[in-house]
């Protein structure tokens, strides 16, 4: 009888765990859509069909996926992952995210985490040193395959469900391994870079909350550098570099997928949603609004309605 190899051992221990996992999700998920969990910053995801793209602003996470495909758009760059990656993001990103494969008999099933930058500094200053990032700053999204180590913590996570009086204890406990299988991983720089103050991409975050807080309101790039201590042609390179668009792109994704919430969600008018969001041309709002969603505002919103 040949033994069996370590890769092979591994394969089976990973298949185990996702098998479990998607089990513990499909438990917690009853019907299809975003479910939070008691467990802080932890949301479960279940959907029995592919969908139209959503837009949305991601907060810094990581996310797995135990079943199905999902497309990820940052400005012009296509991501595409499956059960067998994990995503994480660095900082907020506006972002569009289509479910590419599921079905009633194998639905989309996921999960992410917030991460918390203040967490990631403490946790850092426990492990050793890690040697500076090559680049000055890195794009703010990334994909990786997953391994054990993640996809275990990521199960003892998920398990505490079934015992809710120990999540204030171990939550915290499982999370920190989490994180430090992240920050030791293949894509732990980015986390790094951000968490360490000083850094440019710590720079970068600052100035993307400093977007976030007022991106209805009209840009001055004079201002934001100064708010971030860089100068302009500084902020404009590392942002691009960070995000995959200047600040002002940033600025009108934010504001156009508001919009589009507005529409959708609150059923406002395309002229008063233009408006609420810092345009002041209705024209120019519904140019720019179908060179990033394919459509006019009440076509796009229609279609949208239908879909769901």
């Amino acid at each position: 009888m040949n033994p069996i190899s370590s890769d092979s051992r591994q394969a089976l221990e990973i298949t185990s765990q996702r098998a479990e996992l998607a089990a513990i999700i499909e438990q917690y998920c009853s019907t299809d859509g975003t479910h939070p969990t008691p467990i802080p910053g932890l949301t479960f995801f279940r959907h029995a069909s592919p969908g139209a793209a959503a837009c949305a602003v991601v907060k810094s996470l990581f996310a797995l996926l135990v079943q199905g495909t999902k497309r990820v758009v940052l400005a012009d760059e296509v991501y595409e992952y499956d059960q067998r990656h994990y995503l994480i993001t660095s900082v907020d990103l506006p972002l569009l995210a289509q479910i590419t494969e599921a079905s009633p008999e194998a639905p989309y099933l996921g999960l992410a985490l917030e991460l918390d930058a203040r967490q990631i500094g403490e946790l850092m200053s426990k492990m050793p040193p890690f040697l500076p990032s090559t680049a000055a700053v890195s794009r703010g999204l990334a994909i990786s395959e997953v391994t054990t180590e993640i996809l275990g913590a990521a199960l003892r996570l998920a398990r505490l469900l079934a015992t809710p009086e120990a999540i204030p204890v171990l939550a915290p406990l499982i999370e920190q391994e989490l994180l430090y299988h992240l920050l030791s991983g293949e894509q732990g720089g980015r986390l790094r870079d951000v968490a360490i103050k000083g850094s440019q991409s710590h720079q970068i975050s600052r100035a993307i909350q400093w977007i976030n807080q007022r991106f209805t309101q009209p840009m001055a790039i004079d201002e934001l550098a100064g708010a971030v201590s860089m100068s302009k042609s500084s902020l404009h390179h590392h942002f691009k570099a960070l995000t995959s668009m200047s600040p002002l792109q940033y600025q009108k994704t934010l504001r156009l997928q508001e919009a589009r919430r507005l529409m959708l969600i609150e059923q406002l008018d395309a002229a008063s949603a233009s408006h609420r969001v810092g345009y002041e041309s209705p024209s120019q709002f519904s140019r720019e609004y179908r060179r990033v969603f394919g459509a006019p505002p009440l076509k796009d919103i229609a279609l949208m309605r239908q879909s769901a």
